[in-house]
């Protein structure tokens, strides 16, 4: 009988123990929100993805600027590429222009008005400047 009792209590010792156990699973976490948040913030101020995208954007605007009265070759090529790549509305792929705006929190439409007033400005001014010869042109051979 004593081997019984001795077994009883080591069996309700364990059911006790298991019961302590389990009941801590469905316990209230006491994380705080601003060390959840400390988890998944990066101690570098600008992540290594948002500046490989940075370097997209700006090869894309950059190869669209410079390259804008290229008139053959290869620089005429990155003005086309360029230019389509930023006024393609395609988002299915990742390095779209769109994917890139909406993943850096630009707005795709606001950087298109501001190249596209760009590009008339440039184009405004390269006329200007060949009506000015032409008429330096005109008064010297006159």
């Amino acid at each position: 009988m004593e081997l019984k009792d001795t077994n009883t209590n080591t069996s309700s010792t364990r059911t006790a123990g298991m019961d302590e156990r389990i009941g801590s699973l469905f316990q209230p976490d006491t994380l705080l929100s601003e060390d959840y948040a400390a988890n998944f913030r990066r101690k570098i101020p600008l992540e290594p993805e948002r500046t490989l995208l940075l370097a997209v954007l700006e090869d894309g605007i950059r190869c669209f600027q410079e390259n804008l009265f290229a008139v053959s070759g290869k620089r005429r090529t990155l003005f086309d590429e360029a230019k389509e790549w930023l006024f393609s509305d395609d988002a299915n792929w990742f390095c779209s222009f769109v994917s890139i705006c909406t993943l850096l929190n630009l707005e795709p439409s606001y950087i298109r008005r501001g190249l596209r007033d760009w590009e008339a400005r440039e184009r405004k001014a390269l006329h200007k400047k060949a009506q000015g010869e032409l008429a330096a042109e005109q008064r010297l051979v006159a």
